[in-house]
Formats: C-alpha cells, sequence, structure tokens
C-alpha cells in the first residue's frame, strides 16, 4: 500500500472516530470516563479520590471536586520537584506553559506520550478539509511554521532535566517527524532563536520564515491567529509583499482566540487570499478540545479523546447537554487533569457545534455580542 493511500486509511478511521462521537456524544463520553479513570487509578491524586471504585458519572462527581489552576498549583509545583505519581501514570516528555502577561504568570502544565497522542487531533480539520475537497496536492506543499518555541528553559525534575516551552511548538517538535506535511522553518530552527516574546523576538522568527519559506509552496499555515496576522504585517512592513503575492495558501488552521472566523476571517483573507479556507482549533495549554470540521463558523468537540462539562446557571452538566444559546464555563477531563476547570466560556450552537467566546468573566457576553454585531455575523453559523 502507498504512503497516500496508509494516510487516506488512517483519515478515514480517525474522522469515522470523530462523527460517531459527535453523533452519539452519551456514548463516547461513557467509554472516555471509563479510560481516564484506569488512568487516575494509577495515580496518588486517583487513588486519594477512589477512582478504583468508581463505576458512573454520578460517582465521578461525588469523588472528584472541580479544581481550578491555582487549587491545582501547589500539586504541579510537587510534580515538578519529582513526585510524578501525584498527577502522571507515564513519565513526561517535557513541560508546556502558556504566554501569560504581566498580569499573570505562566502555567506550568505537563505533557506526557498519551497526551501528546491526543494533541495529534488538531490534524482532523486538515484531514477533513482534504478528503471532503479531495485536494491532496496539498500534503506536498510546506507547512508555514509560526508557532512560539517549544523550549524556553529547563527545570530539574527528580534526577532528569525536562526542558519547558509552548505546547504548540512541542506538538510540532514531537509530531512533524511522523506527518508527510514538511513544516518550516523546523522547530529546531524556531528554539534556536531564543524563547523571548518582545517584538524583537517575533520579527527575527518573522524573519527566519521569511526566508526558509519565501521560494518554497506554502499551502498551509497553522498556529496562533494573532501570530499570522502579525506575519502578514511584518512582511507588508519589511519586504513589502503580503504572504498571498508569495504563496497559494489553501488552508489556514488557527486557535487561541474567539472570532477566528468572524471577526479576523477579513484581514486573514486579505493578507493570505479569499481562496484560503480557515479552520478554527479550538485547543490549549491542556490539550486540544476541539476544531471545525466544515464550512460552519463553529467547532465540534473531540467526545471520543476527552470528557466534557460545563457549569452553567442551571448547575453543572455535560457539554452535550447545554441547549442551544445557552452559556457554561467549561470543565475538561484530560488524562492528566480530572475535572479542571479551564477558564473559557462555551455558547452552544445548533447541535453539534460550539464556540469559545472568551474567557469566563461576566462582560464576556457582552463584548462577544458587540463583536458580532459589529461584524454582522451574530448568530450566524
Amino acid at each position: 500500500m502507498s504512503d497516500l493511500s496508509q494516510l487516506q486509511t488512517h483519515a478515514q478511521q480517525v474522522l469515522a472516530s470523530c462523527r460517531e462521537a459527535a453523533e452519539h456524544p452519551a456514548n463516547a463520553q461513557d467509554g472516555v470516563l471509563e479510560k481516564l479513570l484506569e488512568r487516575y487509578a494509577r495515580t496518588d491524586y486517583g487513588k486519594e479520590h477512589g477512582a478504583d471504585d468508581i463505576a458512573t458519572l454520578g460517582e465521578y462527581r461525588d469523588a472528584f471536586p472541580i479544581i481550578d489552576y491555582p487549587t491545582l498549583l501547589p500539586t504541579v509545583r510537587r510534580v515538578m520537584a519529582g513526585e510524578e505519581s501525584l498527577l502522571l501514570d507515564e513519565e513526561p516528555i517535557g513541560w508546556a506553559i502558556t504566554r501569560g502577561t504581566t498580569a499573570e504568570e505562566p502555567k506550568f502544565i505537563p505533557m506526557t506520550p498519551t497526551d501528546l497522542k491526543l494533541r495529534v487531533s488538531a490534524a482532523r480539520a486538515v484531514m477533513q478539509y482534504i478528503m471532503t475537497t479531495q485536494e491532496m496536492d496539498i500534503l506536498g506543499g510546506v507547512n508555514l511554521n509560526l508557532n512560539f518555541p517549544s523550549v524556553v528553559g529547563n527545570i530539574q525534575v527528580g534526577e532528569r532535566t525536562l526542558d519547558y516551552g509552548y505546547s504548540s511548538g512541542i506538538y510540532v517538535k514531537h509530531v512533524s517527524a511522523s506527518t508527510p506535511i514538511r513544516s518550516l522553518p523546523e522547530q529546531d530552527e524556531i528554539d534556536g532563536l531564543g524563547g523571548g516574546k518582545t517584538l524583537k523576538d517575533w520579527e527575527a522568527r518573522f524573519e527566519l520564515a521569511y526566508r526558509r519559506c519565501k521560494d518554497d509552496n506554502v499551502t498551509l499555515v497553522g498556529g496562533v491567529a494573532p501570530t499570522a496576522l502579525a506575519f502578514g504585517r511584518y512582511l507588508r512592513r519589511v519586504h513589502r509583499v503580503y504572504p498571498r503575492d508569495l504563496w497559494r495558501v489553501r488552508l489556514m488552521t488557527l486557535g487561541s482566540v474567539p472570532g477566528i472566523n468572524t471577526r479576523l476571517a477579513p484581514a486573514l483573507n486579505a493578507m493570505y487570499g479569499k481562496q484560503v479556507a480557515i479552520r478554527e482549533i479550538y485547543g490549549a495549554t491542556e490539550g486540544m478540545f476541539g476544531q471545525q470540521m466544515d464550512d460552519r463558523r463553529a467547532w465540534i468537540p473531540n467526545y471520543d479523546l476527552f470528557l466534557f462539562e460545563v457549569r452553567t446557571r442551571r448547575g453543572i452538566k455535560l457539554l452535550h447537554e447545554m441547549r442551544p444559546m445557552e452559556l457554561g464555563s467549561l470543565v475538561v477531563s484530560t488524562p492528566i487533569l480530572p475535572r479542571y476547570e479551564i477558564g473559557d466560556l462555551i455558547l452552544a450552537l445548533r447541535r453539534p457545534y460550539f464556540r469559545c467566546i472568551g474567557r469566563t468573566r461576566w462582560w464576556t457576553p457582552l463584548y462577544y455580542a458587540w463583536t458580532e454585531l459589529s461584524s454582522l455575523n451574530l448568530g450566524r453559523l
């Protein structure tokens, strides 16, 4: 079987699992909970909460409290000091950090081999687009790598030294070897420029991307939406070109902020070309939780990979139990984090579609409504 045929077969299997879970989320979530409890039962945190004796969602909710990062931080620090079995049932491959601001210190989240496999789900949007359009030649092009560094520093975990960096960079570094798509610049090249966050640091990364890709066939762009826009502005300011003048980009898979398909789409298409299909990825440092699978401008949760709950005005419920236009604060259960309130406010649309509209703050719905109205998109899929 050729490499292309193998890839098509794998994509069909992955997408079938995603579709089945979206059509029957209750069954998928039952299966995910069972697998997660098996993992939790091998950790000290899970043993403390009786994971081995839990058989139902109700029992899980009774035994495991909802936690946020400040609550988890003392445990995270102990794991970083070498007590890995507190939260992990396998050794971490590294530590992912949030991008943090002066007002918010970065969060540190361990990444394990199992966790990394789940992050491959970000490729579902690409798989679905290619299988739907049959534009297989996209795979022969280059993915423009505008991701953050995978290495910013290192920490001593017991007797081992582990790198920490940004989850998107770590993902690209570990997965690139197993995908037929070339990513340029290579992640090691980006890492070689250091982990700084200043304008000068980003201009160095943008110049590297321009030099490495300017004469190549860029068909894909993935990463953080504001970074993709900043790169387009950099090219115009420094080299007097837009990305559309250099390449015929076919697909952009972008995440990190709300409004990618509405508020930001006009600028992205102006810079990268009207022919570009934009697909939103909903992910965070803690995991890749959903992706846009069609032209409807919303994402579908990965019900077959993670357990999703929401804190709503009517109490805690499963994500798929939300009514259209209902809001809730997302609570995820991952192989590492049981019942973790991530701090994102989720809007339910027509099943199985959702949007993250921002952080869980009182003004977020007002700001979302204003931006959607101002772009004439309110309520439109």
